[in-house]
């Protein structure tokens, strides 16, 4: 009988384990994502009192994904924090120019508050959906990565094409993909032992959150006409 407790105890003391490293790294990962975008804030702000008014693409793309890939390369470190307050705080700054953009309109600060309202209860609804109802949402894994060769597609058609109707649905596409990501990502903390590195799940939700903002405003700013 002792034997036989033994052996259905240790699948229980294992789930224990599970459920307590769980629980860390998502209380490691919302706590550094609530401070890098309140640093992301600061570092937007500091643009618009610069008075940055464009971000030349290149500057962009390089600081982006070198950053991005500075931060892979130090997840697993201490250096990873540094590395992704680096990279968040310049994305956050590379929104100076747009909300300049926008702050310029007659009605531009009322847009900014809308999409920053819709953005934090898209994010924190989608959040409640995935850790109360514990549904596994791996199975958008699929849907995220043909999600991102279309909006890569649409985006490069974007370029040579100058449709307002395109724009609209690429945001919208953008609001769509970033939502599934969070889903995405906040399942697999919770149903994937192996995403233990709070870090990479950080920078993962703070992009859709990034994502999920600018393509808001965008949309807002198209319906009225700006």
């Amino acid at each position: 009988m002792a034997y036989n407790d033994l052996r259905t105890a240790r699948p229980q003391s294992s789930g224990v384990a599970n459920s307590v490293s769980t629980n860390k790294v998502l209380r490691n990962t919302y706590a550094l994502l609530s401070m890098t975008l309140l640093f992301s804030a600061v570092t937007a702000g500091a643009a618009v009192a610069l008075g940055i008014q464009q971000m030349n693409i290149f500057v962009f793309l390089i600081g982006a994904y070198g950053l991005m890939f500075l931060v892979h390369k130090t997840a697993n470190s201490a250096a990873g924090l540094f590395s992704t307050f680096a990279f968040t705080g310049f994305m956050g700054f590379t929104l100076g120019p747009i909300l300049s953009a926008y702050l310029a309109l007659p009605n531009g600060g009322a847009l900014i508050m809308n999409a920053l309202a819709m953005t934090g209860l898209t994010f924190v609804g989608l959040s409640a959906i995935a850790l109360t109802t514990k549904k596994d949402f791996g199975f958008l894994s699929n849907f995220i990565m043909a999600g991102a060769i279309v909006l890569v597609l649409a985006m490069l058609a974007g370029f040579f094409f100058n449709i307002p109707a395109l724009s609209l649905m690429v945001s919208a596409g953008f609001v769509l993909f970033s939502s599934a990501v969070i889903l995405y990502q906040t399942s697999e903390i919770i149903h994937r032992a192996g995403e233990t590195n709070y870090i990479l799940a950080t920078v993962t939700l703070y992009v859709s959150i990034y994502n999920l903002f600018v393509s808001l405003l965008s949309i807002l700013g198209i319906m009225s006409n700006d």
